[in-house]
């Protein structure tokens, strides 16, 4: 392959891989923040709701106090103050969208910028359009350190393509005619020779369109863990309503002035206004943090399923395996030298243009030295499918190359009666899966080829590691059981399903979900499209068909069958998120209730002095105080959301003593800290 001077650097700009806190993002998410503050959009999440309508609440008395010269002071740190309570809180999922759309803003510049070299009628002329005018079955010329134009099928040609632009990998991938690696997707770069492509997509339905419209569909939809959690916010919500309407009666009866906005306040810092302010940025989060494993997930109930996922399902042509029977291995007949075999495997494969024809000559080339001829054969065979046949004449030889039987036909050798080390080789290629072809020369047999579907390098290990995890894998193949069973054997999975239709797919999946388990299902093809759709977590390759992205709720970039690893991770870390800062939460509003309750009260009841431990200057500086670490503790907290708690494969018990250990009393503690020094600094400005 010609060397080449573009370096990966040189690619371009494709899915960008922002920082936490990218400044651009930053910027462009204060205008959303304020955008979400409309009622309508706040709906959706009661807790942050109700603290913007109280907002607005205080507001008004503030106006009033305003007008009337008296107090307004108070209550315009209140107002301010809640205000930014619920501005924080829509940054923070304006953060986590920025994040996604940057990528998608990235991709849209990346398509308008292309241009394509179409090719005439007659395959020779060239004209130079905009990419976007291109039509299904336009042929372009696409040659080294150009851009693809547009998904297609390669055609004519072989190359070096960097697809870092779409998968971020920097690893160049081979694109070439015929087999499984003849699809391209547009805005990669060719980095060697050329390629003739034809455009497969309309524009506006390319996969870079569809991934676009992926990351800019990354709204709230909430799961049923997430729609429980916020019952149990709203459930919260309620109870410390009514809890601030019996103080107000309390301290009515007791004789202590509660003003309306003391109150609303309360009601502000006692109701989980943490978690309700971060709960949509940890869902985006999650779906962010799968694009930067370049995986496009369609909504947050299929990232956060994948965090309970127990069965694997695996397509084995094209997941596991590279889907293209390769040579693997020359076995010569007694009497006949390995590189002799090799050197008539290769010259007899000059004719076969196939996947199979090309991956012996490269066995040949690699493991056993043999050059290519310099010069061309005098009579070329090509293969064909009526004779399964395929070979050379030259300096007076005849070597053939093919299926066992045609080999045998072509010798003259009745199969009964073929040499037993001959027939001892196929039987045992047969028996482990693979395909044998038989390779002779005039009238005598030099030995066999072995082909195999391979299996996909470091997957044995990845499986290992998903059992680890708790997670059953099982390959689907159409293959007959001895062939699947030698293939589930090398690659590790834990049970396998032959002969498998889509309707036994589909059947397999939906048994394994009536009995409670959680399935997800990887698989790159048409068939696979059903079972891709009922499972809950669907992961289809880049690599696979049209009607196999459609279906599954996530697309791998990288058509990597083991990213479930990361993607379960993903899920999981999602999970402990939240659960981890809903434990913060709750216990954060405990502690908030015992340590304002005493200081409101400590004047009409002395009695609570014995409580009020942090000896708050007055119920009005501890009013203040509690409000601005409220508001504060939400933006410390911004950047664990986004990031999200660290995975850790550990059990339910274990986690939940951590959850407790740590942010549950963190939780309680962090409180009366904090509202303590809020208060000694509120009493230094004196703003009270």
């Amino acid at each position: 392959m010609p060397s080449h001077t573009h370096a990966v650097s040189d690619a371009p700009e494709g899915v960008r891989r922002p920082g936490l806190l990218d400044p651009a993002i930053i910027v462009s998410s204060i205008g959303s923040a304020f955008v979400k503050l409309d009622p309508r959009q706040l709906v959706r999440n009661p807790v942050i709701f109700v603290t913007e309508v109280v907002a607005a609440l205080v507001t008004l008395f503030f106006l009033r106090d305003l007008a009337s010269g008296s107090g307004a002071g108070f209550s315009g740190q209140i107002a301010a103050w809640l205000w930014f309570t619920v501005l924080f809180a829509t940054f923070a999922e304006a953060v986590a969208e920025g994040r996604g759309k940057a990528q998608a803003d990235s991709l849209k510049r990346a398509r308008s910028e292309l241009s394509a070299r179409r090719l005439g009628a007659d395959g020779r002329t060239i004209e130079t359009i905009p990419a976007t005018v291109l039509r299904i079955g336009d042929l372009v010329l696409v040659e080294a350190g150009e851009l693809i134009p547009g998904d297609g099928e390669v055609v004519e040609g072989v190359a070096s393509v960097n697809e870092s632009a779409i998968t971020g990998e920097s690893a160049p991938v081979i694109r070439e005619s015929g087999g499984d690696r003849s699809a391209v997707t547009g805005g990669t770069m060719v980095l060697s020779d050329q390629l003739r492509i034809r455009i497969t997509v309309a524009p506006g339905s390319s996969f870079v369109d569809r991934m676009i419209a992926l990351i800019e569909g990354a709204k709230r939809q909430k799961t049923p863990n997430e729609i429980a959690l916020t019952i149990l916010l709203t459930g919260l919500t309620l109870i410390f309503l009514i809890a601030i309407v019996t103080l107000w009666g309390l301290a009515g009866y007791s004789g202590t002035v509660l003003s309306v906005t003391v109150l609303a306040a309360l009601l502000v810092t006692l109701i989980p206004t943490t978690i309700g302010g971060l709960l949509s940025a940890i869902g985006i989060a999650g779906m962010d943090r799968l694009v930067r494993f370049n995986v496009i997930a369609t909504s947050g109930r299929a990232v956060e399923a994948a965090g309970d996922v127990d069965t694997l399902l695996l397509d084995k042509t094209g997941t596991i395996t590279f889907g293209n029977r390769m040579a693997t291995d020359f076995q010569s007949v007694p009497g006949i030298d390995p590189h002799r075999l090799a050197e008539a495997a290769l010259l007899a494969s000059l004719g076969d243009e196939t996947p199979e024809g090309r991956s012996i000559a490269a066995l040949a080339n690699g493991e056993y030295g043999v050059p290519t001829p310099a010069t061309a054969p005098d009579v070329v065979i090509p293969f064909a499918a009526e004779t399964r046949l395929s070979g050379v004449d030259i300096d007076g030889r005849r070597l053939r190359k093919g299926a066992v039987d045609a080999v045998l036909r072509f010798v003259g050798i009745d199969p009964a009666v073929a040499p037993p080390e001959f027939r001892q080789a196929v039987d045992r290629i047969a028996r482990t899966g693979g395909t044998p072809l038989g390779v002779c020369e005039g009238d005598r047999l030099l030995g066999v080829i072995h082909l195999k579907d391979v299996v996909k390098p470091g997957i044995k290990e990845r499986f290992a590691r998903m059992r680890a995890m708790g997670i059953r894998t099982v390959m689907v193949t159409g293959d007959n059981p001895v062939t699947a069973a030698a293939i589930a054997s090398e690659a590790g999975v834990d049970d396998y399903l032959a002969q498998a239709t889509p309707e036994d797919k589909l059947a397999y999946i939906r048994r394994e979900q009536e009995g409670g388990r959680l399935i997800a299902m990887c698989g790159d093809g048409t068939n696979d499209a059903p079972a891709l759709a009922q499972a809950d977590v669907g992961v289809a390759m880049q690599t696979g068909t049209q009607a196999a992205r459609e279906a599954a709720n996530m697309v791998d970039l990288d058509s990597s069958p083991t990213k479930l690893i990361e993607i379960v991770e993903i899920g999981k870390q999602l999970l402990m998120t939240r659960g981890s800062l809903t434990t913060f939460s709750i216990a954060n509003d405990v502690a908030k209730y015992f340590a304002i309750i005493p200081a409101l009260f400590v004047a009409t009841y002395p009695a609570l002095g014995t409580l009020n431990v942090m000896g708050l200057a007055s119920p009005q500086s501890a009013i203040l105080s509690a409000v601005i670490f409220n508001a504060l503790i939400i933006v410390a907290l911004i950047p664990l959301a986004l990031k999200g708690v660290a995975y850790r494969p550990v059990g339910a018990a274990a986690l939940l003593r951590r959850n407790l250990l740590v942010y549950g009393l963190g939780g309680i503690a962090l409180p009366f800290i904090g509202i303590k020094l809020v208060d000694l600094a509120v009493s230094a400005l004196h703003l009270v």
